[in-house]
C-alpha cells in the first residue's frame, strides 16, 4: 500500500453522498457527477437516476443502494397486479445511466424537464442518495442553520 492509499478513508458497503456542487449541462446535455461522489461510489460503471416523489429534483442512487431496494422486493408477489403496477410506475420514472470516462451521465430529456434542468444543476448530498436540482430551483444556503440541523439530527436519531 502506498502513501496515497493510506490517505483515503476505507469505504465499505453503501456510499455516503454529502456536500453540494454545481455543474453545467455540456453541449450534449451531459452532467458530470462530482468527483468526490464518484470516489465514494467506487467509480461505478453506471448509476440510477429517478424523479423524486416529493420535490422537483432527481435522485441519484448507487448500484449498492439499488441492490438493497431490490432485496426488499424479493418478498413481494410479482403476480399481484397492484405490485406490478407500482413496480412499473417506479421503473418508468427511473433510468440506469452509464458513466463515461470523465464521469458524465446523459439524463433523458424527460427527467431533465421534470426537474427543470436546462443549464446548470446543483448536486446535493442526502447521505444515502444524491439529489440533482435545477440551479434556479435550489436556494443556496450561505450559513449553517443550526436549528434546522439540530432538528434533522434529532428526528433521524443521528
Amino acid at each position: 500500500m502506498d502513501a496515497k492509499d493510506k490517505e483515503k478513508p476505507a469505504m465499505q458497503g453503501e456510499a455516503v453522498l454529502t456536500g453540494s456542487s454545481t455543474y453545467a449541462l455540456d453541449p450534449k446535455r451531459r452532467l458530470t457527477i462530482p468527483s468526490g461522489w464518484r470516489d465514494a461510489l467506487g467509480r461505478p460503471a453506471y448509476v440510477f437516476v429517478m424523479a423524486d416523489p416529493h420535490e422537483k429534483c432527481l435522485r441519484l442512487i448507487s448500484y449498492e443502494r439499488m441492490q438493497a431496494l431490490q432485496a426488499k422486493l424479493q418478498g413481494k408477489r410479482f403476480s399481484d397486479p397492484l405490485v406490478a403496477q407500482k413496480l412499473r410506475t417506479i421503473g418508468q420514472n427511473m433510468e440506469q445511466l452509464p458513466l463515461d470516462v470523465q464521469g458524465r451521465i446523459r439524463i433523458s430529456d424527460r427527467l431533465l424537464a421534470f426537474a427543470g434542468i436546462t443549464g446548470r444543476a446543483v448536486f446535493v448530498g442526502a447521505i444515502t442518495y444524491g439529489e440533482i436540482w435545477a440551479e434556479e430551483a435550489r436556494v443556496s444556503v450561505p450559513e449553517i442553520d443550526q436549528q434546522a440541523l439540530g432538528e434533522a439530527l434529532a428526528a433521524l436519531e443521528f
